[in-house]
């Protein structure tokens, strides 16, 4: 039993962690961490001052009228029509939150906690879809409600997803029932 004994004592303790080189590497890191962050966020900022040329947005008018249908969900973004990879930034159309959307013969009243809220009007709305991407975001076919707006001389899709999918359709439906009867009046003048 002594020979065992003896090589437990002969064992070498493991070396001691070289803790400068270890913490030298974890600073490098974090720098390198935040300046892709800062990258990120001057790339950022730097598409809004590209897009400053988009007018203000409109806010909703005091007497909307009566509400057709109303949702809760998510805003995913808002892009270029049909570009639905170059996200607008410009007046805060670019942060995704929680909404609250109202529908009225005035409008489209988006209600962003934590964000800018925007009122489309109605005679700037030009079509309703289902898709499935917006923005960098994408979801299940038709998990997604797409407007497509006019704000100054430029098209706009946004993004929207209920809280309960299935009423993307009845959205899809009303909305473009309202931009063909807008079409059909004005026809008929």
């Amino acid at each position: 039993m002594t020979p065992v004994i003896l090589l437990a004592a002969e064992k070498k303790s493991a070396e001691v962690t070289d803790w400068a080189a270890r913490l030298g590497w974890l600073v490098g890191l974090a720098l390198f961490v935040a300046l892709v962050y800062w990258l990120m966020r001057e790339g950022w900022k730097w598409r809004g001052t590209l897009q400053s040329d988009l007018p203000e947005l409109p806010s909703a008018p005091e007497a909307p009228g009566p509400v057709k249908l109303s949702m809760s969900g998510r805003y995913h973004g808002s892009t270029t029509a049909g570009q639905w990879l170059d996200r607008i930034v410009a007046h805060g159309l670019g942060t995704r939150s929680r909404v609250e959307l109202t529908l009225t013969d005035a409008g489209l009243d988006v209600v962003r906690p934590g964000a800018t809220d925007f009122f489309v009007p109605a005679e700037a709305l030009r079509e309703a879809l289902l898709g499935k991407g917006i923005a960098g975001k994408v979801l299940t076919e038709g998990g997604l409600l797409v407007v497509t707006w006019a704000h100054g001389d430029k098209l706009i899709d946004s993004g929207f997803r209920s809280d309960r999918a299935a009423e993307h359709n009845e959205w899809v439906d009303v909305i473009n029932s309202m931009i063909n009867k807008k079409t059909e009046t004005e026809g008929a003048r």
